[in-house]
Protein backbone atom coordinates (compact mmCIF):
# COMPACT_ATOMS: atom_id res chain seq x y z
CA UNK A 1 0.00 0.00 0.00
CA UNK A 2 1.33 3.51 -0.56
CA UNK A 3 2.39 6.44 1.89
CA UNK A 4 -1.02 7.59 2.62
CA UNK A 5 -0.42 10.94 3.46
CA UNK A 6 2.98 11.16 3.61
CA UNK A 7 3.16 10.69 -0.28
CA UNK A 8 3.47 14.53 -2.38
CA UNK A 9 0.41 14.93 -4.74
CA UNK A 10 2.57 15.42 -7.91
CA UNK A 11 4.05 12.23 -7.15
CA UNK A 12 0.64 10.50 -6.19
CA UNK A 13 -0.83 11.48 -9.44
CA UNK A 14 1.99 10.17 -11.35
CA UNK A 15 1.73 7.04 -9.27
CA UNK A 16 -1.93 6.73 -10.64
CA UNK A 17 -0.95 7.53 -13.99
CA UNK A 18 1.66 5.06 -14.37
CA UNK A 19 0.53 1.61 -12.40
CA UNK A 20 0.14 -0.38 -15.96
CA UNK A 21 3.09 -3.17 -14.90
CA UNK A 22 4.17 -6.49 -14.95
CA UNK A 23 1.60 -7.09 -11.71
CA UNK A 24 -1.57 -6.59 -14.47
CA UNK A 25 0.03 -8.76 -16.72
CA UNK A 26 0.11 -11.23 -13.96
CA UNK A 27 -3.16 -11.22 -13.64
CA UNK A 28 -4.07 -12.27 -17.11
CA UNK A 29 -3.14 -14.78 -19.74
CA UNK A 30 -2.91 -13.75 -23.60
CA UNK A 31 -4.58 -14.65 -26.70
CA UNK A 32 -4.98 -13.59 -30.31
CA UNK A 33 -7.70 -12.46 -31.97
CA UNK A 34 -8.10 -11.14 -35.29
CA UNK A 35 -9.37 -7.35 -36.40
CA UNK A 36 -9.88 -5.99 -39.74
CA UNK A 37 -7.95 -8.98 -41.13
CA UNK A 38 -4.59 -8.20 -38.23
CA UNK A 39 -4.10 -10.44 -36.19
CA UNK A 40 -3.63 -8.54 -32.43
CA UNK A 41 -2.60 -9.38 -29.25
CA UNK A 42 -5.04 -9.04 -25.87
CA UNK A 43 -4.79 -10.26 -23.04
CA UNK A 44 -7.69 -12.70 -21.86
CA UNK A 45 -8.59 -12.83 -18.29
CA UNK A 46 -8.35 -16.13 -16.16
CA UNK A 47 -11.40 -16.40 -13.52
CA UNK A 48 -9.43 -19.18 -11.72
CA UNK A 49 -8.10 -18.56 -8.39
CA UNK A 50 -8.80 -14.85 -8.19
CA UNK A 51 -10.15 -12.26 -5.48
CA UNK A 52 -12.86 -10.20 -7.43
CA UNK A 53 -14.67 -7.22 -6.16
CA UNK A 54 -18.42 -7.57 -6.98
CA UNK A 55 -20.59 -5.50 -9.03
CA UNK A 56 -22.47 -2.97 -6.73
CA UNK A 57 -24.23 -0.15 -7.63
CA UNK A 58 -23.28 3.30 -6.78
CA UNK A 59 -20.11 1.54 -4.71
CA UNK A 60 -18.53 0.34 -7.86
CA UNK A 61 -17.50 3.64 -9.64
CA UNK A 62 -13.81 4.37 -10.06
CA UNK A 63 -12.27 5.34 -7.11
CA UNK A 64 -13.29 1.81 -5.20
CA UNK A 65 -12.36 -0.21 -8.40
CA UNK A 66 -8.75 1.45 -7.99
CA UNK A 67 -8.68 1.31 -4.32
CA UNK A 68 -9.58 -2.74 -4.55
CA UNK A 69 -7.20 -3.05 -6.94
CA UNK A 70 -4.32 -1.47 -4.63
CA UNK A 71 -5.11 -3.74 -1.97
CA UNK A 72 -4.61 -6.47 -4.01
CA UNK A 73 -8.42 -7.60 -6.19
CA UNK A 74 -7.20 -9.27 -8.74
CA UNK A 75 -10.16 -8.48 -10.69
CA UNK A 76 -12.65 -5.37 -10.20
CA UNK A 77 -16.42 -5.64 -11.84
CA UNK A 78 -18.27 -2.33 -12.21
CA UNK A 79 -21.68 -1.46 -10.74
CA UNK A 80 -24.72 -2.31 -13.11
CA UNK A 81 -25.33 -0.28 -15.70
CA UNK A 82 -28.43 -0.60 -18.02
CA UNK A 83 -28.20 -0.66 -21.73
CA UNK A 84 -31.38 1.78 -22.53
CA UNK A 85 -28.77 4.52 -21.11
CA UNK A 86 -25.24 2.91 -22.35
CA UNK A 87 -26.37 3.17 -25.53
CA UNK A 88 -27.01 7.31 -25.78
CA UNK A 89 -23.78 7.09 -24.71
CA UNK A 90 -20.77 9.06 -26.40
CA UNK A 91 -16.91 7.65 -25.76
CA UNK A 92 -14.78 10.67 -24.91
CA UNK A 93 -11.42 10.70 -23.46
CA UNK A 94 -10.58 12.99 -21.09
CA UNK A 95 -7.22 14.44 -21.53
CA UNK A 96 -7.74 16.16 -18.60
CA UNK A 97 -8.37 13.21 -16.25
CA UNK A 98 -6.25 10.47 -18.08
CA UNK A 99 -9.86 8.49 -18.69
CA UNK A 100 -12.19 7.67 -21.07
CA UNK A 101 -15.62 8.35 -20.39
CA UNK A 102 -18.94 7.38 -21.48
CA UNK A 103 -21.37 10.45 -21.50
CA UNK A 104 -24.92 10.97 -21.96
CA UNK A 105 -26.75 13.33 -23.77
CA UNK A 106 -27.73 15.29 -20.88
CA UNK A 107 -23.33 15.38 -20.30
CA UNK A 108 -23.59 13.18 -17.42
CA UNK A 109 -20.51 10.49 -17.62
CA UNK A 110 -22.46 7.23 -16.72
CA UNK A 111 -19.30 5.24 -16.74
CA UNK A 112 -15.80 6.62 -16.69
CA UNK A 113 -12.26 4.20 -16.67
CA UNK A 114 -8.64 4.55 -17.14
CA UNK A 115 -5.51 2.62 -18.26
CA UNK A 116 -4.61 1.82 -15.12
CA UNK A 117 -7.60 -0.96 -14.63
CA UNK A 118 -7.99 -1.52 -18.56
CA UNK A 119 -6.50 -5.36 -18.19
CA UNK A 120 -8.69 -6.29 -15.44
CA UNK A 121 -12.13 -3.81 -15.48
CA UNK A 122 -15.12 -6.00 -16.50
CA UNK A 123 -18.46 -4.17 -17.43
CA UNK A 124 -21.32 -5.34 -15.77
CA UNK A 125 -24.38 -4.09 -18.02
CA UNK A 126 -28.36 -4.74 -17.02
CA UNK A 127 -29.88 -6.17 -20.55
CA UNK A 128 -32.93 -8.20 -21.94
CA UNK A 129 -32.46 -7.55 -25.22
CA UNK A 130 -29.30 -9.28 -27.00
CA UNK A 131 -28.65 -6.74 -29.38
CA UNK A 132 -29.04 -4.01 -27.84
CA UNK A 133 -26.47 -5.75 -25.45
CA UNK A 134 -24.41 -6.42 -28.21
CA UNK A 135 -24.64 -2.85 -29.07
CA UNK A 136 -23.62 -1.61 -25.75
CA UNK A 137 -20.68 -4.32 -25.37
CA UNK A 138 -19.64 -3.29 -28.90
CA UNK A 139 -19.32 0.42 -27.50
CA UNK A 140 -17.07 -0.42 -24.78
CA UNK A 141 -14.72 -3.92 -25.47
CA UNK A 142 -11.79 -1.94 -26.38
CA UNK A 143 -11.67 0.02 -22.74
CA UNK A 144 -12.34 -3.09 -20.97
CA UNK A 145 -11.54 -6.34 -20.16
CA UNK A 146 -14.78 -8.68 -20.34
CA UNK A 147 -18.58 -7.57 -20.36
CA UNK A 148 -20.76 -9.31 -17.86
CA UNK A 149 -24.69 -9.37 -17.48
CA UNK A 150 -26.40 -9.29 -14.06
CA UNK A 151 -28.96 -12.15 -13.93
CA UNK A 152 -29.13 -12.38 -10.52
CA UNK A 153 -30.33 -8.53 -9.11
CA UNK A 154 -33.48 -9.37 -7.28
CA UNK A 155 -34.47 -5.13 -6.78
CA UNK A 156 -36.89 -3.66 -8.70
CA UNK A 157 -34.74 -1.10 -10.84
CA UNK A 158 -33.73 -4.20 -12.74
CA UNK A 159 -36.42 -6.63 -12.27
CA UNK A 160 -39.20 -4.17 -13.96
CA UNK A 161 -37.21 -3.93 -17.46
CA UNK A 162 -37.49 -7.91 -17.65
CA UNK A 163 -33.36 -7.89 -16.27
CA UNK A 164 -31.81 -8.91 -13.70
CA UNK A 165 -33.08 -11.80 -11.56
CA UNK A 166 -36.11 -11.52 -13.76
CA UNK A 167 -34.06 -13.77 -16.32
CA UNK A 168 -33.80 -16.75 -14.29
CA UNK A 169 -37.44 -17.73 -15.42
CA UNK A 170 -36.22 -16.91 -19.20
CA UNK A 171 -33.30 -19.82 -19.54
CA UNK A 172 -34.45 -18.84 -23.55
CA UNK A 173 -33.56 -15.52 -23.44
CA UNK A 174 -30.91 -15.93 -21.22
CA UNK A 175 -28.86 -17.89 -23.83
CA UNK A 176 -29.82 -15.93 -26.72
CA UNK A 177 -28.38 -12.45 -25.03
CA UNK A 178 -25.26 -14.61 -23.65
CA UNK A 179 -24.23 -16.12 -27.00
CA UNK A 180 -24.62 -13.15 -29.49
CA UNK A 181 -22.30 -11.43 -26.95
CA UNK A 182 -19.37 -14.06 -27.28
CA UNK A 183 -20.48 -14.29 -31.12
CA UNK A 184 -20.43 -10.79 -31.47
CA UNK A 185 -17.00 -9.08 -29.09
CA UNK A 186 -13.64 -10.30 -28.41
CA UNK A 187 -13.23 -9.85 -24.74
CA UNK A 188 -14.40 -12.76 -22.24
CA UNK A 189 -18.11 -12.94 -21.23
CA UNK A 190 -19.63 -13.46 -18.36
CA UNK A 191 -22.87 -14.00 -16.29
CA UNK A 192 -23.61 -13.42 -12.31
CA UNK A 193 -26.93 -15.42 -11.17
CA UNK A 194 -29.19 -16.27 -8.35
CA UNK A 195 -29.75 -20.27 -7.55
CA UNK A 196 -33.24 -21.07 -8.06
CA UNK A 197 -35.78 -23.19 -5.62
CA UNK A 198 -34.50 -26.64 -6.76
CA UNK A 199 -30.98 -27.65 -7.45
CA UNK A 200 -31.70 -29.66 -9.96
CA UNK A 201 -33.05 -26.32 -12.32
CA UNK A 202 -30.17 -24.59 -11.17
CA UNK A 203 -27.92 -27.14 -12.39
CA UNK A 204 -29.90 -27.22 -16.12
CA UNK A 205 -29.79 -23.57 -16.32
CA UNK A 206 -26.01 -23.22 -15.42
CA UNK A 207 -25.20 -25.83 -17.90
CA UNK A 208 -27.38 -23.63 -20.68
CA UNK A 209 -25.26 -21.12 -19.95
CA UNK A 210 -21.93 -22.78 -20.32
CA UNK A 211 -23.37 -24.44 -23.79
CA UNK A 212 -23.40 -20.24 -24.71
CA UNK A 213 -19.72 -20.04 -24.58
CA UNK A 214 -18.94 -17.83 -21.37
CA UNK A 215 -15.77 -17.30 -19.65
CA UNK A 216 -16.85 -17.81 -16.42
CA UNK A 217 -20.26 -18.13 -13.84
CA UNK A 218 -20.83 -16.08 -11.02
CA UNK A 219 -22.92 -17.47 -8.59
CA UNK A 220 -24.47 -15.61 -5.45
CA UNK A 221 -25.63 -18.49 -3.36
CA UNK A 222 -28.95 -17.17 -2.37
CA UNK A 223 -32.53 -17.28 -4.09
CA UNK A 224 -34.06 -14.34 -5.24
CA UNK A 225 -36.48 -13.62 -2.60
CA UNK A 226 -33.12 -14.42 0.36
CA UNK A 227 -31.69 -11.43 1.71
CA UNK A 228 -28.22 -10.89 2.92
CA UNK A 229 -28.88 -12.22 6.78
CA UNK A 230 -29.91 -15.74 4.98
CA UNK A 231 -27.23 -18.30 5.26
CA UNK A 232 -25.42 -18.70 1.91
CA UNK A 233 -26.20 -21.69 0.03
CA UNK A 234 -22.80 -23.02 -0.40
CA UNK A 235 -23.47 -26.16 -1.04
CA UNK A 236 -25.52 -25.27 -3.65
CA UNK A 237 -22.26 -23.58 -5.69
CA UNK A 238 -20.66 -26.70 -4.96
CA UNK A 239 -22.50 -28.77 -6.68
CA UNK A 240 -23.03 -25.92 -9.52
CA UNK A 241 -18.97 -25.95 -9.86
CA UNK A 242 -19.22 -30.19 -9.58
CA UNK A 243 -21.34 -29.64 -12.95
CA UNK A 244 -19.87 -27.35 -15.34
CA UNK A 245 -16.12 -26.95 -16.79
CA UNK A 246 -15.85 -23.54 -17.09
CA UNK A 247 -14.52 -21.63 -13.90
CA UNK A 248 -17.51 -20.61 -10.46
CA UNK A 249 -16.95 -17.34 -9.11
CA UNK A 250 -18.94 -17.94 -5.46
CA UNK A 251 -20.45 -14.76 -4.04
CA UNK A 252 -22.70 -14.10 -0.90
CA UNK A 253 -20.22 -14.94 1.87
CA UNK A 254 -19.39 -11.35 3.56
CA UNK A 255 -22.17 -12.49 6.36
CA UNK A 256 -21.49 -15.68 7.35
CA UNK A 257 -17.90 -15.98 6.03
CA UNK A 258 -15.19 -13.07 5.06
CA UNK A 259 -14.14 -11.03 7.99
CA UNK A 260 -10.63 -10.75 7.10
CA UNK A 261 -8.24 -11.91 4.16
CA UNK A 262 -7.61 -15.67 5.42
CA UNK A 263 -11.88 -16.27 5.49
CA UNK A 264 -11.53 -15.55 1.58
CA UNK A 265 -9.88 -18.96 1.06
CA UNK A 266 -12.79 -20.42 3.96
CA UNK A 267 -15.59 -19.57 1.72
CA UNK A 268 -13.66 -20.53 -1.68
CA UNK A 269 -13.31 -24.12 -0.05
CA UNK A 270 -16.55 -24.25 1.67
CA UNK A 271 -18.24 -23.11 -1.68
CA UNK A 272 -15.79 -25.57 -3.72
CA UNK A 273 -15.51 -22.40 -6.35
CA UNK A 274 -12.78 -21.58 -8.91
CA UNK A 275 -12.63 -17.73 -7.18
CA UNK A 276 -14.27 -15.43 -5.04
CA UNK A 277 -16.20 -12.24 -5.42
CA UNK A 278 -16.59 -10.14 -2.65
CA UNK A 279 -19.09 -7.24 -2.16
CA UNK A 280 -20.84 -6.26 1.30
CA UNK A 281 -17.09 -7.11 3.12
CA UNK A 282 -15.25 -5.38 0.47
CA UNK A 283 -17.63 -2.01 0.36
CA UNK A 284 -17.31 -1.72 4.30
CA UNK A 285 -13.42 -2.05 3.98
CA UNK A 286 -11.78 -2.37 0.88
CA UNK A 287 -8.70 -3.60 2.24
CA UNK A 288 -10.47 -7.19 2.68
CA UNK A 289 -8.25 -7.53 -0.16
CA UNK A 290 -4.85 -6.87 1.66
CA UNK A 291 -2.88 -10.43 2.24
CA UNK A 292 -1.09 -8.72 5.21
CA UNK A 293 -4.40 -7.71 6.87
CA UNK A 294 -7.21 -5.18 6.95
CA UNK A 295 -5.78 -1.82 7.32
CA UNK A 296 -7.34 1.41 9.68
CA UNK A 297 -10.38 2.34 8.29
CA UNK A 298 -9.14 6.00 8.44
CA UNK A 299 -6.22 5.57 6.77
CA UNK A 300 -8.41 3.46 3.94
CA UNK A 301 -10.90 6.35 3.73
CA UNK A 302 -8.30 8.64 3.01
CA UNK A 303 -6.69 6.50 0.19
CA UNK A 304 -10.42 6.53 -1.42
CA UNK A 305 -11.03 10.37 -1.19
CA UNK A 306 -7.59 10.51 -3.39
CA UNK A 307 -8.81 8.53 -5.98
CA UNK A 308 -12.40 10.45 -5.72
CA UNK A 309 -10.41 13.61 -5.75
CA UNK A 310 -8.18 12.53 -8.54
CA UNK A 311 -11.02 11.47 -11.29
CA UNK A 312 -13.70 14.11 -10.32
CA UNK A 313 -15.84 11.38 -8.62
CA UNK A 314 -19.20 13.03 -7.86
CA UNK A 315 -19.67 14.17 -4.09
CA UNK A 316 -22.66 12.43 -3.58
CA UNK A 317 -20.99 9.70 -5.10
CA UNK A 318 -18.03 9.89 -2.68
CA UNK A 319 -19.97 10.61 0.13
CA UNK A 320 -22.21 7.80 -0.65
CA UNK A 321 -19.26 5.22 -0.60
CA UNK A 322 -17.57 6.54 2.64
CA UNK A 323 -20.84 6.30 4.65
CA UNK A 324 -21.46 2.57 4.07
CA UNK A 325 -17.36 2.14 5.14
CA UNK A 326 -18.41 4.32 8.70
CA UNK A 327 -21.54 1.90 9.36
CA UNK A 328 -21.95 2.44 12.64
CA UNK A 329 -19.68 5.58 13.60
CA UNK A 330 -22.13 7.19 11.15
CA UNK A 331 -23.21 8.82 14.78
CA UNK A 332 -19.70 9.97 15.72
CA UNK A 333 -18.82 13.54 15.45
CA UNK A 334 -16.72 12.84 12.19
CA UNK A 335 -19.33 10.98 11.10
CA UNK A 336 -21.92 13.92 11.42
CA UNK A 337 -19.76 16.14 9.76
CA UNK A 338 -19.55 13.84 6.73
CA UNK A 339 -23.17 13.54 6.73
CA UNK A 340 -23.54 17.56 6.21
CA UNK A 341 -20.68 18.24 3.61
CA UNK A 342 -22.34 19.19 0.29
CA UNK A 343 -18.78 18.97 -1.57
CA UNK A 344 -15.95 17.05 -2.63
CA UNK A 345 -13.95 20.19 -0.82
CA UNK A 346 -16.14 19.93 2.60
CA UNK A 347 -15.63 15.85 2.74
CA UNK A 348 -11.76 16.29 2.26
CA UNK A 349 -11.89 18.86 5.39
CA UNK A 350 -13.46 16.44 7.21
CA UNK A 351 -10.54 14.08 6.68
CA UNK A 352 -7.71 16.54 6.85
CA UNK A 353 -7.10 16.75 3.65
CA UNK A 354 -8.12 19.75 2.63
CA UNK A 355 -4.80 21.17 1.21
CA UNK A 356 -4.40 17.54 -0.43
CA UNK A 357 -7.90 18.82 -2.22
CA UNK A 358 -6.63 22.23 -3.04
CA UNK A 359 -3.40 21.26 -4.58
CA UNK A 360 -5.21 18.38 -6.82
CA UNK A 361 -7.74 20.46 -8.20
CA UNK A 362 -5.43 23.27 -8.90
CA UNK A 363 -3.12 21.12 -10.91
CA UNK A 364 -5.86 20.03 -12.72
CA UNK A 365 -7.82 23.21 -13.09
CA UNK A 366 -3.65 23.83 -14.81
CA UNK A 367 -4.47 20.84 -17.17
CA UNK A 368 -7.79 21.88 -18.42
CA UNK A 369 -6.96 25.42 -18.95
CA UNK A 370 -3.43 24.64 -20.85
CA UNK A 371 -6.13 22.44 -23.01
CA UNK A 372 -9.00 24.66 -23.42
CA UNK A 373 -6.58 27.34 -24.98
CA UNK A 374 -4.87 24.27 -27.21
CA UNK A 375 -8.71 23.97 -28.09
CA UNK A 376 -9.32 27.24 -29.01
CA UNK A 377 -6.79 27.89 -30.86
CA UNK A 378 -7.81 24.63 -33.10
CA UNK A 379 -11.70 26.39 -33.13
CA UNK A 380 -10.18 29.53 -34.22
CA UNK A 381 -8.26 27.82 -37.32
CA UNK A 382 -11.71 25.45 -38.04
CA UNK A 383 -14.20 28.01 -37.68
CA UNK A 384 -13.25 30.43 -40.50
CA UNK A 385 -16.41 31.36 -41.25
CA UNK A 386 -17.30 32.61 -38.34
CA UNK A 387 -17.11 36.38 -36.57
CA UNK A 388 -15.28 35.83 -33.24
CA UNK A 389 -13.91 38.85 -30.26
CA UNK A 390 -13.16 37.83 -26.83
CA UNK A 391 -16.44 39.74 -24.76
CA UNK A 392 -18.09 38.26 -21.99
CA UNK A 393 -21.38 39.79 -20.66
CA UNK A 394 -21.32 41.34 -17.54
CA UNK A 395 -25.28 42.10 -15.93
CA UNK A 396 -23.46 45.08 -14.37
CA UNK A 397 -23.26 47.26 -16.87
CA UNK A 398 -26.43 47.01 -18.06
CA UNK A 399 -29.89 48.80 -16.75
CA UNK A 400 -32.42 45.99 -14.94
CA UNK A 401 -34.09 44.29 -17.33
CA UNK A 402 -31.40 44.91 -20.79
CA UNK A 403 -29.49 42.99 -22.16
CA UNK A 404 -27.75 42.56 -25.73
CA UNK A 405 -29.99 39.29 -26.53
CA UNK A 406 -32.68 41.74 -26.37
CA UNK A 407 -31.51 44.74 -28.32
CA UNK A 408 -30.69 41.98 -31.14
CA UNK A 409 -33.68 40.58 -31.46
CA UNK A 410 -35.61 44.44 -31.63
CA UNK A 411 -32.73 45.39 -34.51
CA UNK A 412 -33.80 41.81 -36.11
CA UNK A 413 -37.58 42.72 -36.15
CA UNK A 414 -37.23 46.41 -37.46
CA UNK A 415 -34.68 45.10 -40.36
CA UNK A 416 -37.10 42.33 -41.08
CA UNK A 417 -34.73 39.74 -40.55
CA UNK A 418 -35.55 36.32 -38.91
CA UNK A 419 -35.21 36.20 -35.26
CA UNK A 420 -31.59 35.12 -33.98
CA UNK A 421 -30.72 31.35 -33.47
CA UNK A 422 -28.61 30.37 -30.92
CA UNK A 423 -26.10 27.26 -31.05
CA UNK A 424 -24.99 26.54 -27.34
CA UNK A 425 -22.59 23.38 -26.24
CA UNK A 426 -20.92 22.34 -23.31
CA UNK A 427 -17.24 21.37 -23.14
CA UNK A 428 -16.61 18.38 -21.47
CA UNK A 429 -12.85 18.88 -20.10
CA UNK A 430 -13.97 22.00 -17.90
CA UNK A 431 -17.78 22.09 -18.09
CA UNK A 432 -17.51 26.01 -19.64
CA UNK A 433 -20.19 26.97 -22.51
CA UNK A 434 -19.88 28.62 -25.80
CA UNK A 435 -22.81 29.92 -27.84
CA UNK A 436 -22.80 30.69 -31.87
CA UNK A 437 -25.38 33.27 -33.01
CA UNK A 438 -26.67 33.22 -36.59
CA UNK A 439 -28.18 36.51 -37.72
CA UNK A 440 -28.84 37.22 -41.73
CA UNK A 441 -26.41 33.88 -42.41
CA UNK A 442 -24.04 35.18 -40.51
CA UNK A 443 -22.48 33.75 -36.99
CA UNK A 444 -20.74 34.99 -34.51
CA UNK A 445 -19.24 33.97 -31.04
CA UNK A 446 -17.01 34.76 -28.38
CA UNK A 447 -13.37 33.11 -28.16
CA UNK A 448 -14.19 33.57 -24.21
CA UNK A 449 -16.09 30.33 -23.19
CA UNK A 450 -18.77 31.37 -19.84
CA UNK A 451 -20.30 29.25 -16.91
CA UNK A 452 -23.63 29.39 -18.01
CA UNK A 453 -25.59 28.65 -20.96
CA UNK A 454 -27.48 32.51 -20.61
CA UNK A 455 -24.10 34.17 -20.02
CA UNK A 456 -22.41 32.63 -23.65
CA UNK A 457 -25.61 33.61 -25.60
CA UNK A 458 -25.39 37.25 -23.79
CA UNK A 459 -21.64 37.35 -25.06
CA UNK A 460 -22.61 36.06 -28.20
CA UNK A 461 -25.63 38.71 -29.18
CA UNK A 462 -22.89 41.11 -27.96
CA UNK A 463 -20.20 40.25 -30.74
CA UNK A 464 -22.98 40.38 -33.70
CA UNK A 465 -23.84 44.01 -32.24
CA UNK A 466 -20.50 44.89 -32.36
CA UNK A 467 -19.40 43.74 -35.60
CA UNK A 468 -22.26 45.33 -36.43
CA UNK A 469 -21.66 48.89 -34.92
CA UNK A 470 -25.33 48.88 -33.26
CA UNK A 471 -26.08 49.77 -29.64
CA UNK A 472 -26.19 46.56 -26.98
CA UNK A 473 -27.98 48.48 -24.22
CA UNK A 474 -25.01 49.36 -21.34
CA UNK A 475 -25.56 52.13 -19.43
CA UNK A 476 -22.48 54.41 -20.98
CA UNK A 477 -24.91 54.36 -24.25
CA UNK A 478 -26.76 57.42 -22.97
CA UNK A 479 -30.43 57.26 -23.38
CA UNK A 480 -32.04 53.73 -24.24
CA UNK A 481 -34.46 53.05 -26.74
CA UNK A 482 -35.17 49.57 -25.26
CA UNK A 483 -36.09 51.53 -21.62
CA UNK A 484 -37.80 54.56 -22.98
CA UNK A 485 -40.31 52.11 -25.26
CA UNK A 486 -41.01 49.94 -21.97
CA UNK A 487 -41.63 53.00 -20.48
CA UNK A 488 -44.21 53.78 -23.14
CA UNK A 489 -45.28 49.97 -22.49
CA UNK A 490 -45.83 50.40 -19.36
CA UNK A 491 -47.53 54.05 -19.34
CA UNK A 492 -49.97 52.97 -21.61
CA UNK A 493 -50.87 49.79 -19.71
CA UNK A 494 -51.42 51.93 -16.68
CA UNK A 495 -53.32 54.49 -18.56
CA UNK A 496 -55.54 51.30 -20.03
CA UNK A 497 -55.48 50.14 -16.42
CA UNK A 498 -56.88 53.47 -15.01
CA UNK A 499 -59.12 53.64 -18.40
CA UNK A 500 -60.77 50.11 -17.19
CA UNK A 501 -60.92 51.43 -13.82
CA UNK A 502 -63.20 54.28 -14.26
CA UNK A 503 -65.23 52.20 -16.50
CA UNK A 504 -65.83 49.34 -13.95
CA UNK A 505 -66.55 52.64 -11.35
CA UNK A 506 -69.38 53.98 -13.62
CA UNK A 507 -70.45 50.52 -14.79
CA UNK A 508 -71.26 50.21 -10.80
CA UNK A 509 -73.20 53.30 -10.42
CA UNK A 510 -75.21 52.87 -13.15
CA UNK A 511 -75.66 49.09 -12.08
CA UNK A 512 -76.45 51.24 -8.71
CA UNK A 513 -78.68 53.59 -9.88
CA UNK A 514 -80.54 50.95 -11.98
CA UNK A 515 -81.22 48.65 -9.08
CA UNK A 516 -82.04 51.68 -7.22
CA UNK A 517 -84.68 52.65 -9.61
CA UNK A 518 -85.85 49.36 -9.75
CA UNK A 519 -86.40 48.91 -6.23
CA UNK A 520 -88.19 52.05 -5.73
CA UNK A 521 -90.71 50.74 -8.64
CA UNK A 522 -91.33 47.52 -7.26
CA UNK A 523 -91.92 49.36 -4.34
CA UNK A 524 -94.62 51.66 -5.79
CA UNK A 525 -96.47 48.32 -7.44
CA UNK A 526 -97.00 46.33 -3.94
CA UNK A 527 -100.91 46.91 -3.01
CA UNK A 528 -101.78 48.37 -0.03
Amino acid sequence: MRGGSRCTVGGWLQQCGARVSAVLLARTSWAEHTTEGMTVNTPALCFRSKNILAPMVRVGTLPMRLLALDFGADIVYCEELIDIKMVQCKRVVNEVLETVDFVAPDERVVFRTCERERDCVVFQMGSADAERALAVAKLVENDVAGIDVNMGCPKEYSTKGGMGAALLSDPDKIECILSTLVKGICKPVTCKIRILPSLEDTISLVKRIEKSGVAAIAVHGRKKEERPQHPVHCEVIKAISEAVSVPVIANGGSHDFIKEYTDIEAFQQAAGASSVMIARAAMWNPSIFRREGLCPLKEVMQEYIKYAVRYDNHYTNTKYCLCQMLREQLETTEGKKLHAAQSTQEICEVFEMGSFYEETTAILEAKASLKAKTQDKDEQMEDTDVIKMAVRFDKREYPPQITPKMYLLEWCRKAKHPQPVYETVQRPLDKLFCSVVTVAEQKYRSTLWDKSKKLAEQAAAIVCLRTLGLPEGKLNEGENHLINKRKRENQKFLNNKEHEDDLLVETSHKRAHFTEGASDSSSSEVPL
